[in-house]
């Protein structure tokens, strides 16, 4: 006797929702598509009908905005008018960062090892002073991880001896030294142009490191540059190097580090826009078109009061540099204008980080924004007008002269002004401070670290490029009154 059951006998009918899931699989097996009963709508069509709904308004005066750097923003793009552009380079994962600073060197390992297992994937060592590397990088992890080093100094025989003690140790790392932007953002060279380019001429002889020059660029940002003015002027710093050492540089890949605002699609196609315009620019040198791109969020928009609104600042900002194919992003924590480093910020941060890679799966797609109409768009509007825009400074002596004769600043410090007005009319919202104040809160007895401009007087041989957070004034004046 057969106990079996009938088969199917246990089974409930397919609902109406299940057949017509299965009924759509199989249109779109057949090659039909899911919305192939629906006629295609030309660009032209949603114009006509938009110029309709306006009742004889104009289009572009009415719906067509502009930003501050003079991109065009249209209620609608589509397939017809945008083309989808080739982003050179775009990784296929991106990797969690953390800074540390380094000052006893076992306490710098420990401190790594211990960011390592909480999650981080890459460390970025900074330092004002040499180090002892070959025990800092013995007493690090065995497995592969990436290192990034943030010098203030350029002392080339610590810098050849760390790229020989690196040579055993298996992680990829960049050196990130940049003397053109220890020009433009202390106002002096390392030593001289001629000491600082001899030095590094003796690194690429001497040494067989890929990753030796790295451009900072989160201070254009800082500083109030617009968009277009940071890519133009990354590019002309980086043409310096280019045009100065083209053969040396036949082996390497340039780092840059970029600072995300909280202008969220503006940001995805700055990423993009830089890594196409370096590919342009690398290309007619015969090298490597690929960069290298490290993000942070930007300061410029973190406030004092009402912090806890930086973490959400810093969580869209990340988002940014993910869709924008940055390579590894470092978070900003919460309070890292008026707190010393502590556990508690730089777990915060970094759980951000392993949210959106491990929770949100942000990791899982390369290139995400490509196809993407708008981003696409403003993409190509960024790197046009940033390409004219460099076109200009090389025309006008190239990026260090420019900087000499005190152009470059003058250029940012109006776009900053601007902005800064846009700030204290209440245009431009930074939430909880210069809009939905929250009137109880007080900071004046949790300051660790000054949070506002330091001035210090000393001579240079350049006006310094000065990065100035846009609530500084406003700030200031709360934290008196308190």
């Amino acid at each position: 006797m057969n106990n079996q059951p009938e088969e199917n006998s246990s089974q409930k009918p397919k609902s109406a929702i299940e057949e017509a899931f299965e009924a759509t699989q199989e249109t779109q097996i057949k090659g039909n598509g899911l919305f192939a009963e629906f006629d295609a709508v030309s660009e032209k069509t949603f114009k006509q009908q938009i110029q309709y709904d306006l009742k004889g308004a104009e289009y572009n005066e009415s719906l067509v905005w502009k930003s501050p750097e003079g991109i065009h923003v249209k209620p609608f793009y589509h397939r017809e008018s945008t083309k989808v552009t080739s982003i050179p380079g775009q990784p296929q994962s991106w990797q969690i960062a953390e800074e540390i600073y380094v000052l006893d060197v076992k306490q710098t390992a420990k401190t790594a090892r211990e960011v390592l297992q909480k999650g981080a994937e890459s460390l970025v060592f900074k330092a004002d002073a040499p180090f002892d590397s070959k025990k800092l990088l013995s007493e690090l992890p065995s497995e592969s991880f990436s290192l990034y080093f943030n010098l203030s100094f350029f002392d080339v025989d610590f810098m050849l001896s760390l790229c020989e003690n690196l040579k055993t140790h298996r992680s990829k790392s960049h050196l990130n030294l940049d003397p053109v932007g220890q020009l433009a953002f202390t106002g002096n060279w390392f030593a001289d142009q001629k000491t600082d380019f001899k030095n590094l001429e003796r690194l690429f002889l001497n040494t067989s490191h890929d990753n030796v020059i790295g451009i900072d660029t989160t201070r254009y940002h800082n500083a109030g540059a617009t968009g277009v003015q940071q890519l133009a002027y990354t590019l002309s710093h980086a043409n310096e190097y280019l045009n100065h050492f083209d053969d040396h540089l036949k082996n390497q890949t340039l780092t840059f580090k970029v600072a995300c605002g909280s202008n969220y699609f503006f940001e995805i196609a700055k990423i993009r826009a830089l890594r196409l315009l370096y590919a342009t620019l690398a290309s007619e040198y015969n090298l490597n078109e690929s960069c290298h791109i490290i993000a942070i969020p930007a300061l410029r928009n973190k406030t004092l009061y009402d912090y806890n609104t930086n973490l959400l600042r810093t969580t869209t900002e990340a988002m940014s540099a993910v869709l924008g194919g940055a390579n590894t992003i470092c978070n900003l924590a919460y309070d890292a204008i008026y707190h010393k480093t502590n556990d508690f910020g730089q777990r915060i941060a970094r759980n951000q980080l392993l949210i959106l890679k491990h929770e949100s799966y942000f990791d899982q797609v390369t290139n995400p924004a490509e196809g993407a109409y708008y981003v696409e768009s403003i993409t190509a509007q960024m790197a046009e007008q940033a390409l004219a825009l460099f076109k200009e400074l090389e025309a006008g002596g190239g990026f260090v002269t420019q900087l000499i004769e005190g152009k470059i600043q003058n250029k940012i410090k109006e776009t900053a002004a601007k902005e800064q007005e846009r700030f204290d009319a209440g245009e431009k919202i930074l939430v909880g401070t210069n809009k939905y104040q929250n009137p109880d809160d007080n900071m004046k007895n949790d300051l660790e670290l000054y949070p506002f401009l330091k001035v210090k007087p000393r001579k240079t041989l350049i006006e310094p490029i000065i990065v100035r957070r846009l609530s500084e004034e406003l700030e200031q004046k709360r934290l008196k009154d308190e």
